[in-house]
C-alpha cells in the first residue's frame, strides 16, 4: 500500500502519524497549496488540469495508492483521481451528504458522484452513511434521484426520516416509495455485519474504489468543516476490511480534516459562507481527533491492501 498525500490547506503535513510517512519516504507529498483557492467548494477547470498533472507525474511504485488530502471541501478531487482509471469499477462512498446534486453541472464538493458517474467505467456509486439535511425535499436540492431509482445510485442513510418527494421513484434496495415520501433503511437499526454482506454481492464489478469522508464520523471521532453523522470508526474499519476480502481495493482517497477555508474570489467565499454550517473555531488539541482517525485508517489500509 502507498500514501500519497495531497497538501492543499495545510491540515495534513504535520499532522502524526503522516509526518512520519512523508519523512520516511513512505508517502508521497504534492504541494498544491498555490491551487487550493482556485480548487475549495467548486473547482476550476486550470487548476483542475495543473493539480491532475501533479499527481500524475508523482505517480509510481507497486502497491494500492490511498490519498489524504484534507478538507471535504475538496472532495471532488475524488471524481479526478478515479478519472485516471480505465477499469471497470464502483465507487464506495462514506459520507455525511450524498454529493449528488445535478446543479449547477460544475466540478464542485456537492456533485461530483454526478461527474464520477459521466465516466465510461465507474458503473456505479455506492454511498453509506449520510444523516444530513440534503435528504430534506431532495428535489428542491437537485438531488439525483433518477439515478437512485435506476440503480446508478445506492443510498444507504445512516439515520433519516422519509424524503418528502412529488416524482415516482419505486422501490429499490435503499428505500420504499410510499405516496409522497420515500422511506429509507436506516442502516442504524440493522445488523451491520448482515448489511455488509449485502452490500458485497450487490456490487456489479471486481474493482472498488473507496472514498471516504470523516464527516460520515460523529464528533468524538473527526472535527470536519461540516456537519457530521453518527458512523462509528469501528463500522467504517470494519467495513474497509469486509471490502478487501471479497473485491479488488484499486484506490482510495480520505477528506474530512478542518481547515480555515480560504479565498480569493467572493464566489467561493460566499458559497462557503451559505453551505458550512456555523462557524466552527476548533482549538487544535480539538483537532488531534483527526489525527487519531487518519492514523487508525492507515493501520487499516496497510493491513488489507498490497
Amino acid at each position: 500500500m502507498r500514501l500519497r498525500v495531497i497538501d492543499l490547506d495545510g491540515s495534513l503535513p504535520r499532522q502524526e502519524p503522516l509526518r512520519r510517512h512523508i519523512e520516511a519516504g513512505n508517502s508521497t507529498c504534492i504541494d498544491a497549496v498555490g491551487l487550493a483557492a482556485q480548487l475549495r467548494i467548486v473547482a476550476s477547470r486550470s487548476a483542475l488540469r495543473s493539480l491532475v498533472d501533479r499527481f500524475k507525474s508523482a505517480a509510481g511504485g507497486e502497491g494500492t495508492t490511498v490519498t489524504f488530502y484534507g478538507s471535504g471541501d475538496f472532495h471532488h478531487l475524488t471524481a479526478a483521481l478515479v478519472a485516471t482509471l480505465d477499469e471497470p469499477l464502483t465507487i464506495v462512498h462514506f459520507d455525511n451528504h450524498p454529493d449528488w446534486v445535478r446543479f449547477p453541472a460544475t466540478t464542485n464538493c456537492g456533485a461530483w458522484v454526478n461527474r464520477a458517474l459521466e465516466l465510461p467505467h465507474v458503473h456505479k456509486v455506492v454511498t453509506i452513511g449520510p444523516c444530513s439535511a440534503d435528504l430534506v425535499r431532495p428535489e428542491w436540492q437537485f438531488a439525483n434521484l433518477d439515478a437512485v431509482r435506476d440503480g446508478r445510485i445506492a443510498l444507504y442513510p445512516w439515520r433519516h426520516p422519509p424524503s418528502r418527494v412529488w416524482g415516482r421513484y419505486g422501490r429499490t434496495r435503499c428505500y420504499r416509495q410510499e405516496g409522497g415520501y420515500l422511506r429509507w433503511r436506516n442502516l442504524a437499526d440493522e445488523d451491520w455485519s448482515d448489511f455488509l454482506h449485502e452490500l458485497v454481492e450487490t456490487i456489479p464489478t471486481r474493482a472498488v474504489w473507496l472514498t471516504i469522508d470523516k464527516d460520515v464520523l460523529g464528533h468524538g471521532e473527526a472535527v470536519t468543516n461540516w456537519d457530521q453523522g453518527e458512523l462509528t470508526l469501528n463500522h467504517l474499519v470494519t467495513a474497509i476490511e469486509r471490502l478487501a476480502a471479497e473485491r479488488c481495493i484499486i484506490g482510495g482517497d480520505v477528506c474530512g480534516d478542518w481547515s480555515k477555508p480560504r479565498f480569493s474570489d467572493p464566489f467561493r467565499a460566499a458559497l462557503a459562507y451559505f453551505d458550512h454550517p456555523p462557524r466552527l473555531r476548533p482549538k487544535m488539541e480539538d483537532l488531534h481527533v483527526n489525527a487519531q482517525t487518519n492514523a487508525a485508517l492507515i493501520d487499516c489500509f496497510t493491513r488489507v491492501l498490497p
